[in-house]
C-alpha cells in the first residue's frame, strides 16, 4: 500500500460518525488501562506494533496475535497512585485449530476503606473495592489481512455493590509486503454492563473508544515510528475546566478557545523505538490529551511524556516502562515474559 492509501484511510476513520465516552463518563473505566510497559513508554496506546514476540499487544488490537506467541506466558504489575495496584497476566497455547489463542486476566485492586456512616462516622469495619476482566482472544488471517477478538467478561466489586458486563474488542491490521509499514483499526469495549451496581439500578455505559493505529520502520535506520489517534467516535475531547474564562458551557465545533490543530492533538499519541541491538530497545511517546488534562497551572514539567527500555534474554523478555502524569510523581510498569514453547 502507497503512503495517499495510509492518509486515505486515516481520513475515512476520521470521518466515522458515532457515539461514545471518555474518563469520568462511564463505568468500568479500568479497561483504558494500560498494562504493557512497552505501549506506556510509547505514549500510553499504540495499536498498530508489528512484532510477534510480544504477547501484551493483543491486549490493545487482538489482531495482533500471531502464531509466533504461542507458548509465551507474561505477567504485568503496576504500582499505580495511592496505593492503587492493577495487573495482567496472559498465555498463548499451542493447540490444534486455526488461528490463534491467548487467554489474559486483568485486574485492579483500589485497597483497602474504612467504612463510615453517612454523618461520617467511622464504623470500625473495613472493605476493599477491586475490578476484574477476563480476557478471551482469538485471531486469524486472510493473505495479509489479521482480525481478531478480544471477549471481555466484566466483575467489579465496589464494598456490597456488585456489576457484571460483558465487551469486546475487535481488531484489523495489515502490513506492507516488507513488513515495515503496519496500520490497524480497533473498536474497543463493545458492549456494556449486564446487572447494574444496585437493585433496579441504571445501567451505564462503558468507555466504548474507536482507534487508528500506523507504525513505520526505516528501512534504513535502527527506528520505528508510531502514531495511535483514538476517542474517533468524539471530536472534542476538551473539558469544561480547560476554559475559566467561558462565558457559556456550551462548545462551538474547536472548542471555547482551541484550534483545530489542538482539538486534533488531543486524539494523537506519538511513540519511537530505536533498536540498538537485535536484543534492547530504548522507547519514549507523547500524549497530548495526558498533557492537557493534567498540567497544574504554568508548571506543565515532563507531563505527557513517556520513556522506557526492553530487552531479551535467550527465552525471557523483560520490558519497563515510566509515565509522566503530574508534578507528584510518575507511574511505573514492568513487564516480564517467558516463552515456554519446545519449539523455542
Amino acid at each position: 500500500m502507497t503512503s495517499n492509501r495510509y492518509i486515505f484511510i486515516l481520513l475515512l476513520f476520521f470521518s466515522v460518525k458515532s457515539f461514545g465516552q471518555i474518563g469520568g463518563e462511564s463505568t468500568y473505566q479500568f479497561l483504558e488501562l494500560t498494562n504493557s510497559a512497552r505501549v506506556a513508554a510509547l505514549g500510553g496506546n499504540q495499536i498498530a506494533i508489528n512484532d510477534s514476540s510480544d504477547l501484551n499487544l493483543p491486549y490493545h488490537n487482538p489482531s495482533l496475535l500471531t502464531a509466533g506467541m504461542k507458548g509465551q506466558f507474561l505477567i504485568n504489575y503496576v504500582n499505580y497512585f495511592a496505593d492503587v495496584k492493577y495487573g495482567y497476566a496472559s498465555y498463548s497455547p499451542t493447540l490444534n485449530i486455526p488461528g490463534n489463542v491467548a487467554f489474559g486476566m486483568h485486574y485492579i485492586n483500589y485497597g483497602k476503606f474504612r467504612e463510615a456512616t453517612e454523618e461520617g462516622s467511622l464504623t470500625g469495619n473495613t472493605f476493599k473495592a477491586a475490578e476484574y476482566a477476563l480476557n478471551l482472544i482469538y485471531s486469524n488471517q486472510y493473505k495479509r489481512w489479521h482480525y481478531g477478538i478480544n471477549l471481555k467478561p466484566v466483575l467489579s466489586i465496589f464494598e456490597s455493590y456488585q456489576s457484571v458486563g460483558l465487551v469486546a474488542d475487535l481488531g484489523i491490521s495489515i502490513s506492507s509486503k516488507k513488513g515495515l509499514t503496519t496500520v490497524a483499526f480497533v473498536a474497543r469495549n463493545i458492549g456494556g454492563q449486564i446487572t447494574p451496581y444496585y437493585k433496579n439500578g441504571h445501567i451505564e455505559q462503558v468507555p466504548f473508544d474507536l482507534q487508528f493505529g500506523v507504525s513505520k520502520r526505516l528501512e534504513h535506520a535502527p527506528l520505528v515510528l508510531f502514531l495511535t489517534a483514538q476517542h474517533l467516535n468524539r471530536w472534542n475531547l476538551a473539558n469544561l475546566e480547560d476554559d475559566k474564562n467561558s462565558a457559556t458551557d456550551e462548545y462551538s465545533f474547536y472548542g471555547p478557545t482551541e484550534s483545530f490543530g489542538k482539538q486534533l492533538m488531543r486524539h494523537i499519541v506519538f511513540g519511537i523505538e530505536l533498536l540498538p541491538s537485535d536484543n534492547f530497545t530504548i522507547r519514549a511517546g507523547y500524549n497530548y490529551q495526558r498533557r492537557q488534562e493534567l498540567v497544574f497551572g504554568e508548571k506543565n514539567s515532563t507531563v505527557g511524556f513517556s520513556l522506557g527500555f526492553g530487552f531479551k534474554v535467550k527465552r525471557f523478555r523483560f520490558d519497563f516502562g515510566t509515565s509522566r502524569f503530574h508534578l507528584a510523581g510518575s507511574s511505573n510498569l514492568f513487564s516480564m515474559a517467558i516463552n515456554l514453547s519446545e519449539n523455542f
